[in-house]
């Protein structure tokens, strides 16, 4: 069964309680149950992890390399900032999606500005939780075909 593993960046923890009007109502625990009933259907075994810390996303990202055949990454504001997280997706041998949850560039100017879409595989932003579901089912078909 293919693998893929979810990763959360910073204050994805507060999903449901931040800004539900910009993030949606449902929490982290409804995302991950979800991606999981999806991916389920499609055949695909999907593992999720959360961190505020950007140290920790880096080492989930490397430690993903032979275990995972795909990567979901939203990285919340570490997308508008983090070089270390770019580094970390170019430099290991597995197909990373972005997601977002709002669409980032009709926001504020400065989250415009993302780092990790130029290395990225693809990237979907603004379908709420359909930006994950998207993901797993865009995976499902990368790497039926690949």
């Amino acid at each position: 069964m293919k693998k893929l593993l979810v990763l959360h960046g910073p204050n994805l923890n507060l999903l449901g309680v931040r800004e539900p009007e910009v993030y949606g109502r449902e929490t982290l625990a409804d995302l991950d149950r979800e991606t999981n009933r999806v991916g389920a259907e499609l055949g695909l075994d999907v593992d999720a992890f959360q961190s505020n810390h950007e140290g920790e996303l880096i080492d989930q990202i490397h430690a993903a390399k032979g275990v995972y055949d795909g990567i979901i990454l939203n990285p919340g504001g570490l997308t508008h900032t983090s070089v270390s997280l770019r580094d970390a997706v170019s430099g290991v041998d597995v197909p990373v999606i972005e997601v977002h949850l709002s669409n980032t560039f009709a926001r504020e100017e400065f989250r415009s500005k993302d780092l990790i879409a130029p290395v990225a595989h693809g990237t979907i932003v603004g379908l709420g939780q359909a930006s994950y579901l998207a993901a797993v089912y865009a995976f499902s078909r990368l790497l039926d075909e690949g």
